[in-house]
């Protein structure tokens, strides 16, 4: 059974004192070849213990290392987790060999009930071709006073990702979610290309990300995403959502831009940065940490990505590797709760973003056009 020997009652303490955490709670078993001799890039990832059905998905497009950041809140989740990180090791291959576990608990992790003894039947849920079901099925286990503390607590997005980026071993990090699934064939092209690249620290990779529709299959390459974008499958990830969550990366220069399958290449450089941008990128893991006063929605990627940009960070669009985020999101589908998070965290950025001028000694105003400046000279 996965992580049989870990006792949650230790670990180290987050900056905080709010949460215990378990660095390299589970090993992949080529984890350390993979990250050491054959891969420049990992991925890496986080999310709570009922979302990780997304895991197979993005294990089965990301053939390289992948560190898994996984919020555990009481022990009848961490049950869960060992039938299910148990299930897909035997069955996904590619989990079992690159896929490293670091758990992240609540201090009342204790206090929260426990299964003394599982009277589970597992005859027939156990089944390789559907991980959703078999998690479904599993996560009856946790009672309602386990539900309801979720409920209660914000989900610590920010602590999460910053576990997931320090447990990588390779020069560059790919930030996700984990139900951000990468293009096909991504990490043998990638690596070719940051083998070469020639960029300052200072610098991220932007993939492109879009919303795919549940009747579509996901798009075997850029020109299959494309179809599908004229078939209306498909659109830029919160289009409809939050427009400027991705807006700067220009979507419509990507989808013009010559496209050579079979190599990496930079599209355009994001000259037009919004206030709240955050995209997913690859970039050297000196990029500065997320902010971990953001907790639940709102504020938490767009916090760390705008440091970056006034920490003087240029993206560049990658083209034709993209990632797609499975259903077209509707706004009016958003729970209350997530708007009760996001005003919250807004407060926070007030005082994170004075801060973080006074840090880097930049007026963002300035900074902008200096970089506007510097790419009309080149």
């Amino acid at each position: 059974m996965a992580f049989d020997n870990v006792d949650l009652r230790y670990g180290r303490w987050d900056s905080q004192h709010l949460y215990k955490i378990k660095d390299f709670a589970l090993l992949g078993e080529q984890y350390t070849e993979s990250s050491s001799e054959s891969s420049l890039v990992c991925l890496a990832t986080q999310t709570s213990v009922e979302r990780l059905n997304s895991l197979p998905q993005v294990a089965a497009n990301w053939h390289g290392p992948m560190s898994v950041a996984v919020f555990c809140a009481s022990h009848e989740e961490f049950v869960v987790l060992q039938y299910f990180v148990t299930y897909m090791r035997l069955c996904f291959p590619n989990i079992r060999e690159n896929a490293t576990f670091h758990l992240l608990t609540p201090p009342d992790y204790e206090k929260l009930p426990r299964l003394v003894s599982i009277s589970f039947n597992m005859r027939g849920k156990f089944d390789c071709q559907y991980p959703d079901r078999t998690l479904k099925a599993l996560l009856k286990l946790r009672s309602l006073k386990s539900l309801q503390w979720r409920q209660r607590n914000p989900y610590p997005q920010n602590h999460m990702r910053n576990l997931a980026r320090k447990g990588c071993q390779t020069k560059y990090t790919f930030l996700t979610d984990i139900d951000i699934v990468p293009s096909t064939n991504s990490v043998p092209l990638l690596n070719q290309f940051l083998k070469t690249a020639n960029c300052s620290k200072n610098c991220a990779y932007v993939i492109p990300t879009f919303e795919i529709d549940v009747r579509a299959s996901f798009p075997r390459s850029k020109y299959g995403l494309q179809r599908l974008l004229k078939k209306g499958l498909a659109r830029p990830f919160h289009e409809k959502v939050f427009i400027y969550n991705q807006y700067a990366t220009n979507f419509t220069k990507w989808l013009s831009s010559t496209t050579n399958d079979t190599e990496v290449s930079i599209s355009h450089i994001v000259t037009n940065f919004e206030f709240l941008y955050e995209p997913f990128y690859i970039a050297i893991d000196s990029a500065p940490a997320h902010d971990e006063r953001f907790t639940g929605y709102g504020f938490t990627r767009n916090s760390q990505v705008y440091e970056m940009h006034i920490a003087g960070y240029q993206f560049y669009v990658l083209t034709p590797v993209f990632t797609g985020h499975w259903g077209l999101q509707r706004k009016q589908a958003r729970p209350a709760w997530r708007e009760q998070q996001n005003n919250v965290n807004r407060r926070k950025f007030d005082v994170f973003k004075s801060e973080i001028f006074l840090r880097y000694k930049n007026d963002p105003r300035l900074l902008l056009q200096s970089k506007k400046n510097q790419i009309l000279i080149k």
